[in-house]
């Protein structure tokens, strides 16, 4: 029984990240940790089939026993068999990302959520500054 009992070892998954503009990432992982519409969620070798929609945020993988980081600005994840493929709408690799512009992003949603004026889209504000955090967290430089 207690050979029953033993989580079976499993190899890396293949994960790969595309965007209507590139295939930015294909690579093995041991982990995965993305932001679901309710909240992030983990993916590990052998999990479950898996289709579901992201927001924007900050997905954390696990490569050759290094955490790396890249921001999506939404899209879906899919898991099957020992494979991940995250279709974003835009993601760029944590090293790709100007601190600066996501900064000024930032600063620029926060005023149009804190002014707004007549007109404003308040959807698409919430959306911008979430976009821009994620950039931010996902290069290391603030929330």
């Amino acid at each position: 029984m207690a050979e029953k009992e033993k989580a079976v070892a499993r190899g890396p998954f293949t994960m790969e990240v595309v965007t209507p503009e590139r295939v930015l990432l294909r690579t093995e992982a041991t982990s995965l940790i993305a932001p679901g519409l309710e909240g992030y969620l983990g993916i590990l070798p052998g999990h479950a089939p898996l289709v579901t929609l992201l927001g924007p945020g900050v997905v954390t993988y696990r490569e050759g026993g290094q955490e790396k980081k890249l921001a999506v600005s939404g899209g879906l994840l899919e898991v099957a068999g020992d494979r991940v493929i995250i279709l974003a709408d835009a993601a760029e690799r944590s090293e790709e990302i100007d601190v600066e512009r996501a900064r000024r992003a930032k600063e620029r949603a926060e005023r149009r959520l804190k002014e707004r004026t007549p007109g404003l889209d308040l959807e698409r504000a919430e959306a911008a500054l979430r976009r821009a955090v994620a950039r931010l967290r996902a290069a290391g430089a603030e929330g």
